[in-house]
């Protein structure tokens, strides 16, 4: 006699769940992020990924805001690009351009990223290789180290900053203020109205790498 289709399984029957591990957290969160995107990417959505308890996540991963630190270095791995020829200014602008687009790829977790504290292999190399090439650049080391953190703050912030595109009417508004400007009133921005509004988002970031690398030159750190 065959069990009916519908018979329920006995839970000997049932193949074992594979024990859950950090590794294996860490990619159903990524394998969550980019099928959901990060604010489906909470500790019961997870759990129910890898058919757990939220509790059972919590051995592995404190919180959220650690999961989402331990996503975004798992994805660092992907923002350093293969050595490539040029001058170490070109190159640190390239890794960090790389960071940046990066984070677009993931728009929600651009914003995450402002405040997240990774701490795994792939964000200690990215710091290290940022502090590579500013010790080839003959950057002091305590400006290079003060330095790296304004660079991925900028490098964020740009990212962040372009998560949540501007409807067509609230950009049509910022352009009419800024064109329309008053001379009387707002000089400057009526004098600069043109360079206000242009440029793109990968010039501008570009263009902010630059001012940023060539004041860490520059600029010493307080004793």
């Amino acid at each position: 006699m065959t069990a009916r289709p519908d018979t329920p399984r006995s839970r000997r029957e049932r193949p074992a769940k594979p024990a859950l591990t950090r590794e294996g957290i860490v990619a159903a969160a990524l394998a969550v992020l980019r099928a959901e995107g990060l604010r489906k990417l909470t500790m019961r959505r997870l759990a129910e990924e890898l058919d757990t308890g939220p509790a059972s996540l919590y051995v592995y991963v404190r919180n959220t805001a650690e999961l989402h630190a331990a996503v975004l270095d798992e994805l660092l791995g992907t923002a350093l690009p293969a050595p490539a020829a040029g001058s170490w200014r070109e190159r640190l602008e390239g890794v960090l351009t790389s960071y940046t687009a990066m984070l677009f790829a993931y728009p929600d977790l651009a914003r995450s990223a402002i405040t997240a504290r990774p701490s795994g292999p792939h964000y200690l190399n990215l710091i290290e290789t940022l502090l590579a090439l500013l010790d080839e650049g003959g950057v002091p080391p305590a400006q290079a180290a003060w330095g790296v953190d304004l660079l991925l703050q900028h490098a964020t912030a740009t990212a962040a900053e372009h998560t949540d595109e501007a409807s067509p009417q609230e950009w049509d508004a910022l352009l009419h203020a800024v064109r329309e400007a008053s001379e009387r009133t707002h000089p400057h921005i009526a004098g600069l109205a043109g360079p206000l509004l242009s440029g793109s988002p990968e010039s501008r970031l570009s263009w902010g790498l630059q001012a940023l690398i060539s004041g860490i030159e520059r600029t010493g750190v307080p004793e």
